[in-house]
């Protein structure tokens, strides 16, 4: 017999999450005998983008019943049976930790459709809940709420189990009720290993660097590794001897100090990371009409790109965006080509004319370069300033005529908006292309960074 169910939550740190939505099918092989499905009242606010990723928000919970008032059913549902779930390790352990603060000791086997899926679907590219649905042809209705995926988990379910004639993967999977306990060596090396973002070290006991890993919560990742089941995992459960950590704040710090690190320490469980080839960059150059076209073309280390880009797609997407917010025009952004006169989007009142020079090239220029001017590296200098490891710090990261200089943490009574200051406490490092990348998408994706342009 098994339970297969979905539970949504609040969100937030490791063991602190509540839940907001359970729903349980008891299903015998054949068909679903009974159904639980509730909201639950937290008794703690709704993380925003879980909000916007289930729709389910604080108002919806008030007259909700709290956990206690329906523990009982979901022991009287799951009994007996092996719970079943998409990423099982995560609502098992949610369940159980709820349970923990009522005094109760919930107890079942459980059963992960993503490892199932895994050993049973190889082919699949994907073995996340929605594209294996939508490669399968199974329904998804209501998607992140938990009758929704449930449901969906159940109808894979069923095909896995058809899949698994002599049940044989089926049993070498199911995660027993009592599994071992994290071993005392690993359990000491997380004490005083905080929640913070930043790097970690996993070092043998001859003092070998074995991993070097960045998370935005070091404790929470390193539990994961001591406690997955995985041939990574397992392996650095065995050979951990002692971990350190060093913490940055800032994310653009981490992404930065990783990518140097693992390069210079080549860890043996790392995949050192090559040089990264983006073989289309964009490019700038003035027409016979004296306006600046933006053009997605093959990297080429002569010429001055502003962007580089892994693909086309990735490309087009980012060209539209930069066309949209700057307003600039489709045909001399080469998205619409085939115009022979005004682009498209002149016609809905969405570009100034530059199409059929009617906008002035200079004030058309002038928003290109606005752009150019807040994305190239080329020859810019600048300082960004991010979060830092305290509330009373930031961090700085100085970029000198388009080449990386290295990172430094301020505290706010500090000024470094000039470089001649910030070189005084600055932490140099490495330039290269890798990191031209990680900077400029980083800049990119967080819209509210503050730049200082030197």
């Amino acid at each position: 017999m098994y339970a297969i169910l979905d539970i949504e939550t609040t969100g937030g740190q490791y063991n602190e999450e509540g839940i907001t939505e359970i729903a349980i099918y008891r299903y015998n092989g054949h068909e679903v005998t009974d159904q639980f499905i509730s909201l639950i009242n937290p008794e703690k606010p709704i993380q925003p983008f879980v909000v916007k990723l289930t729709g389910i928000n604080n108002a919806m919970l008030r007259s909700a019943p709290k956990f206690y008032e329906v523990a009982k059913r979901i022991i009287e549902i799951t009994d007996g049976c092996i719970i079943v779930a998409h990423n099982a390790q995560f609502d098992y352990r949610v369940l159980k930790t709820e349970f923990e603060r009522l005094g109760y000791n919930f107890e079942r086997e459980s059963l992960c459709t993503v490892e199932l899926s895994q050993k049973l679907l190889p082919e699949q590219k994907s073995h996340s809940l929605g594209k294996l649905a939508r490669a399968l042809g199974i329904p998804v209705s209501d998607r992140h709420r938990a009758t929704g995926d449930a449901l969906a988990t159940v109808q894979l379910f069923k095909l896995l189990l058809a899949k698994d004639v002599e049940k044989q993967i089926m049993k070498s999977l199911v995660k027993s009720a009592n599994p071992k306990p994290l071993a005392s060596k690993l359990f000491d090396l997380l004490e005083g290993i905080p929640s913070v973002q930043g790097l970690y070290y996993i070092y043998k006991e001859n003092g070998d660097l074995v991993y070097l890993g960045r998370s935005s919560n070091i404790k929470k990742r390193l539990n994961q590794h001591f406690t997955g089941t995985s041939r990574k995992a397992k392996r650095l459960q065995r050979d951990a001897y002692t971990v350190n950590y060093e913490e940055t704040g800032s994310e653009l710090i981490a992404l930065l100090k990783e990518c140097q690190e693992v390069k210079i320490n080549r860890p043996i469980y790392n995949r050192v990371q090559k040089n990264t080839v983006h073989p289309l960059a964009l490019y700038a150059k003035k027409d016979e009409n004296g306006y600046i076209t933006l053009n997605i073309g093959k990297s080429d280390g002569r010429k001055k790109e502003i962007l580089s880009f892994p693909g086309m797609t990735e490309a087009k997407s980012a060209l539209f965006k930069i066309t949209e917010k700057y307003k600039l025009c489709q045909k001399l952004t080469g998205l619409d080509p085939d115009a022979k006169k005004s682009c498209f989007p002149y016609t809905l009142g969405n570009c100034n004319g530059a199409c059929i020079k009617k906008e002035p090239a200079e004030d058309y220029n002038n928003r290109v370069t606005e752009f150019i001017n807040n994305n190239s590296f080329n020859h810019q200098s600048m300082i960004i300033i991010d979060k830092g490891r305290t509330i009373e710090e930031r961090s700085a990261v100085l970029i000198e005529n388009g080449v990386y200089k290295g990172y430094a943490f301020f505290n706010l009574n500090y000024q470094v908006n000039k470089p001649e200051i910030l070189k005084n406490i600055l932490i140099p490092m490495e330039h290269n292309r890798d990191v031209k990348n990680i900077i400029q998408s980083y800049i990119r994706k967080k819209r509210a960074l503050k730049i200082i342009r030197l």
